[in-house]
């Protein structure tokens, strides 16, 4: 039995799904609590006031605000409405 394919067999016809990673919030955007601000891999951004880290290092809003980026946190600041 041949163990190689004959011609014409592709080796690389391999490919991932895409991930949607990025910011979905952007600053001075308003968000509700549970809202995704920024899918990332790894933490570029960090949580900061009113945001929370996912167990796949998604930042997303602990309460209802204004997003704020802050060097490298992202903050959620209550709406004075």
């Amino acid at each position: 039995m041949a163990h190689k394919k004959g011609q014409g067999s592709s080796r690389n016809g391999r490919d991932s799904n895409p991930k949607w990673l990025g910011v979905k919030k952007y600053a001075g955007e308003l968000v509700g609590v549970g809202a995704i601000i920024k899918r990332q891999r790894g933490t570029p951004h960090l949580p900061g006031l009113n945001v929370g880290l996912g167990r796949d290092h998604t930042l997303f809003a602990l309460s209802e605000g204004i997003v704020r980026f802050r060097g490298r946190k992202v903050d959620v600041i209550p709406n004075a409405d």
